[in-house]
């Protein structure tokens, strides 16, 4: 079991992470300061690594960083810092940390975090080389899919799958435009809103592509800053900057020969999308500080939720760029247009929180199931997968009802609106939009509507629908 040292002096949210994380499989201490961290550091007991705030009562985390460095301590050390402190994070890797995450932390991109610092250190150990850098400072790589694709999926593990595609009409669609561009050499744009998935679909075309036996790497360009970018990309050699101690593989060298995905490519700085042309152009890198230029073979997948369009028209993205990863477009459909098929995800969000959180709540009742269907959901998936995890949380009965979901939505300005219909020139057509969005069932179509299931079925009499 490896072991873990937070060191954080907000206690409850360290007490939330240490809670966490042994449900994970870690052992897990915490401590509040600098002072307390060096003396269990020094103690018996060996940890695989530091996961530490920046800001602490009487040090910052570099101060630690640089005391274990200058001791010879060399294991995996994370820091966390707000977003405003980003710039102090890259600092913090300069010298020596392994990686940051930026507060509030996701569950999930820390456990992988965690888990990338403890396996590098362990090849490591194992090859007796210096500590090699982080390759996914900013991104996470994917293991190759060697499976055969039709049952991939389902045997990529014992457990149930972590994402469903849905049954609407408009899921139906985006799934046909991902079966049929993912079989070809294309790179491909996908738009839409923060949290519908793109990343889910990226990495379902490398599923469906000829590259699916070779890496999956996802970069978020939203968190790279200008001054690392090159690195990030590119990869440097020993000595190339200060902090270089080691050579360092870039995105394209990780992704080689299989597919590289570019989260919020609409964010890149000018300069950055210069040498990311070059760079798509020649299928050539050379890392910084090195003298030999590397092939590459990628597959580029590329997401934004800037409209790319309109930043090529005010001369912020460049348009050779744009149409370089722009060969094929799919749009990312709202939550709020995918019909009944909120039920399906709420109800796999339910299941995930269940499993996170050791509890056993085994569904809505109907006023909850109303309030899902009814609410706009203006996070997307991402907001129903945190309001169905809190509201597991808060839940003392064995379903979430509308209480739990009201304490869970943080965003009242959208909270559900009065659907029922009451307007006669459009109710019609909306009642035939809510039938077909529901596959012809009458009981989620009402749902959907916002009324009850009588009154329904006599507006369906009033039009002979």
């Amino acid at each position: 079991m490896d072991s873990l040292l937070i060191v954080e002096d907000d206690i409850a949210y360290s007490t939330m992470m240490q809670t966490w994380l042994k449900k994970k499989g870690f052992d897990v201490d915490k401590v509040s300061s600098v002072k307390a961290a060096v003396k269990i550091i020094n103690s018996d007991k060996q940890y695989h690594l530091v996961l530490s705030d920046l800001r602490l009562p009487d040090h910052d985390g570099l101060f630690l960083l640089d005391w274990m460095r200058k001791s010879g301590i060399n294991i995996p050390f994370i820091v966390m810092t707000s977003y405003a402190e980003v710039q102090n994070a890259v600092l913090a890797m300069k010298s020596g940390a392994n990686d940051y995450i930026a507060k509030p932390v996701q569950p999930d991109i820390l456990l992988q975090k965690i888990h990338d610092a403890i396996n590098a250190a362990n090849r490591t150990d194992a090859s007796e080389t210096a500590p090699a850098p982080k390759e996914e400072r900013t991104g996470k790589v994917f293991p190759a899919n060697n499976s055969n694709d039709t049952n991939a999926r389902e045997n990529e593990s014992s457990t149930p799958s972590r994402y469903i595609e849905g049954t609407s009409e408009v899921s139906k669609q985006l799934y046909d435009y991902v079966r049929l561009v993912a079989p070809t050499p294309m790179s491909v744009l996908i738009l839409g809103a923060s949290g519908t998935g793109k990343e889910y679909v990226a990495h379902r075309i490398h599923e469906l592509s000829q590259r699916k036996d070779k890496p999956f790497f996802a970069l978020d360009c939203g968190a790279i800053q200008k001054e690392v970018a090159a690195s990030e990309f590119f990869g440097h050699a020993k000595g190339a900057f200060t902090g270089a101690v080691t050579d360092k593989k870039g995105a394209f060298e990780v992704a080689n020969g299989g597919t590289l995905f570019l989260d919020e490519v609409g964010n890149l700085s000018y300069d950055v999308q210069v040498q990311l042309l070059r760079a798509i152009q020649e299928r050539k890198i050379r890392p910084l500080g090195s003298t030999k230029e590397i092939d590459v073979d990628i597959r580029l997948v590329c997401a934004t939720n800037e409209n790319l369009e309109k930043a090529v028209a005010e001369g912020t993205f460049r348009e050779d760029l744009y149409h370089r990863i722009n060969e094929f477009t799919i749009y990312m459909p709202a939550l709020k247009d995918r019909g009944t098929d909120i039920f399906l995800f709420a109800n796999l969000f339910l299941r995930l929180a269940n499993e996170e959180l050791g509890r056993n709540i085994i569904g809505f009742d109907a006023k909850a199931s109303e309030m899902l269907i009814r609410y706009e959901w203006p996070g997307n998936l991402r907001e129903l997968n945190n309001v169905v995890k809190r509201s597991v949380l808060l839940c003392r009965g064995d379903k979430i009802g509308v209480e739990q979901l009201n304490m869970s939505m943080t965003n009242t300005s959208t909270k559900p609106k009065d659907l029922s219909l009451h307007n006669i020139n459009e109710e019609k057509e909306r009642i035939l939009s809510a039938l077909r969005s529901c596959g012809g069932n009458k009981s989620k179509a009402a749902i959907l509507l916002g009324v009850d299931r009588k009154t329904l079925y006599n507006k369906l009499q009033k039009y002979g629908i």
